[in-house]
């Protein structure tokens, strides 16, 4: 059974280079001294913002002070992630959190003090300060919440009552992260497997449907013994929720966290419809699958093993960087350049150690770079999340290079479009490479696992976080017993009746940290269908397509999410572009039916 290495133990080369940023704790703890002056430093312009010289340094100073806490906090939580476990990081995280909500208070007043300067007067304040230009659209966009600000007292009250609002996620990150044991299991063969965060995916795509099921039944059994916690969280994060939304006064939690990033709330709503016509294909390819493997009842823990016998594909980090970068020579030489960047001075954290945080993400860090944190094992996924948490980070790279810190951080609903665009690249270079139809019908099957697992079930994902959410908005309680039996309905219709449903699958809700993201996961969704349009669109039309491209990527939040996309040439405000990719989820399981009809 191979030892997941302590932190100590692991090999420099492949973590994360964190002096970029501090070189020391000691330089994280002089900062952060030094920072602990800015809230009064914010309070100080209470009162006086309708002046157009002081409104320009608060706002210059507001910039340089979200830099300094940008760098306190990646600093403080990627640390805390290499060992969660660590009670010293974990303090500094909580260090920074404190900060960062009281900087937050200090400066509650600011919104409520613009929105009571009038249209007129503000005009005039552009042309007695021209350098106020920049924050044009900044402040417009404080102009167009009016309607949901609230007074200096009441904006300060909910300035506050954000470290409340964490408490949720942070709970569920400890429970989940440090505190959780799953007992090891044996294969067929007797052997002993460790079932952590990081090895689970790997186990459940196991040619060794023995370990699947153990392994499965392993890591949910104790989800089981925390159903009731786990359901609390989930309420006290509905709740806090809606307690925000209701206090600004919009009409749902949904509404009020689409509005924040200018999507409307009928995006998502369109999505769940167009995956819902989608079902039948979604249907006949679970039932392909059972075939395929030859099963008389296909369970939960049989969806993520390949059904091509003889193509474990392994790939070792070092080829899958080989792969990647062929893959997506298509961007250009640019942006394969900071692609090298990125591995050879150490932005990623690459294997899994003891107490490490699970899963994979990229963290940007305005005027240093992004950071990676993977838990690689060698499979095939490992080098599709390669390739998408890169397309993050240079998503991130780019508009921090291109946009003053005001608009670089582009939001939450085109976070994802980068990163399955470089996943939707590296699957049509492997297609493109092979026409033997064994190795063919392996990779269409992985392509059609992505449209599976990103496109339909994290609309599922995206569905059971509003009925949650209305559940809490109409006065009901969620328990352990209403969220599974929910949950277990979903599942039931996405998947169809030709998968037996596990009672262990009703609990997958308990193990989701993307419910305590705030209606995030409906954006991986909407996100593949745009990365599918856009990849085809840089294969078929190469260079304008790329410029097209590389300038979304590098447009923060220059603009409304929705109208960067339509500038790279995908339409999100039609279902259109979701639509489209549901035919080519279509397309492949006819054509993964014609590669195996003899099977």
């Amino acid at each position: 059974m191979p030892t997941i290495p302590s932190r100590a133990d692991a090999d420099p080369r492949y973590t994360w280079n964190l002096a970029d940023i501090f070189p020391t704790d000691e330089d994280w703890q002089a900062a952060y001294a030094a920072a602990q002056r800015s809230p009064e430093k914010l309070r100080s312009y209470e009162g006086k913002l309708s002046d157009a010289k002081t409104l320009l340094e608060f706002l210059r100073y507001s910039d340089e002070l979200s830099v300094v806490l940008d760098r306190l906090g990646n600093y403080a939580q990627r640390k805390a992630d290499e060992d969660t476990r660590s009670a010293a990081y974990q303090e500094m995280s909580a260090l920074f959190l404190n900060l960062a909500i009281e900087t937050s208070r200090a400066a509650a007043f600011s919104t409520p003090e613009i929105l009571s300067i009038p249209d007129e007067t503000l005009e005039g304040f552009f042309r007695e300060e021209p350098a106020l230009s920049q924050y044009r659209l900044l402040i417009d966009r404080v102009l167009r919440q009016r309607s949901h600000v609230l007074s200096p007292e009441g904006e300060a009250l909910l300035a506050a009552a954000g470290q409340l609002g964490q408490s949720p996620d942070d709970i569920f990150s400890y429970l989940n992260d440090a505190d959780m044991r799953f007992a090891d299991v044996l294969d067929s063969e007797g052997v002993t497997h460790a079932v952590t965060h990081g090895s689970f995916s790997a186990l459940l795509q196991s040619p060794d449907r023995t370990l699947r099921r153990a392994a499965f039944e392993s890591l949910y059994s104790v989800y089981g013994q925390f159903r009731n916690t786990s359901a609390a969280l989930l309420s006290a994060q509905m709740k806090q929720l809606q307690f925000f939304a209701d206090a600004r006064r919009y009409g749902s939690a949904l509404e009020a966290s689409l509005d924040e990033n200018e999507v409307p709330a009928e995006i998502y709503h369109s999505l769940i419809t167009a995956v819902r016509d989608g079902f039948p294909a979604m249907h006949r390819y679970v039932s392909l699958r059972k075939r395929l493997l030859g099963l008389d009842e296909l369970h939960f823990y049989d969806l993520y093993t390949p059904i091509v016998a003889g193509q474990d594909i392994q790939v070792s980090y070092d080829e899958a960087w080989e792969t990647a970068l062929e893959a997506l020579a298509p961007l250009g030489e640019d942006y394969l350049s900071l692609l090298r960047e990125g591995r050879e001075n150490r932005w990623i954290d690459v294997y899994e150690n003891q107490g490490k945080r699970s899963g994979a993400y990229s963290a940007s860090v305005y005027g240093v770079h992004p950071y990676v944190l993977l838990n690689y094992t060698g499979k095939l996924d490992d080098m599709f999340t390669l390739v998408h948490e890169m397309g993050h980070s240079l998503h991130s790279c780019l508009s921090n290079r291109t946009q003053p810190v005001t608009y670089a951080h582009y939001v939450i609903f085109v976070a994802e479009v980068a990163s399955t665009c470089n996943e939707a690249l590296l699957m049509r270079h492997l297609l493109s490479k092979t026409n033997d139809p064994e190795r063919r019908a392996y990779l269409i099957n992985h392509f059609l696992e992505q449209f599976r697992t990103t496109l339909y079930r994290q609309t599922l994902f995206a569905e059971f976080e509003l009925w949650c959410s209305e559940q809490i908005r109409t006065g009901q309680a969620l328990t352990a017993e209403s969220l599974s039996a929910r949950y277990a309905e979903l599942c039931r219709e996405y998947y169809g009746e030709e998968i037996v449903l596990d009672e262990q699958i009703a609990l997958e809700w308990a193990r989701i940290p993307h419910f305590y993201y705030d209606f995030y996961v409906y954006q991986y969704a909407t996100g593949f269908s745009a990365a599918v349009a856009l990849s085809e669109r840089i294969l078929r039309e190469g260079e304008p397509a790329v410029r097209d491209y590389l300038a979304f990527l590098s447009g923060g939040s220059s603009k409304d999410p929705v109208s960067l996309l339509r500038g790279a040439g995908v339409d999100m405000s039609s279902p259109e572009p979701v639509r489209s990719a549901l035919r080519q989820f279509s397309d492949l399981v006819d054509e993964l039916e014609q590669l195996t009809k003899t099977k």
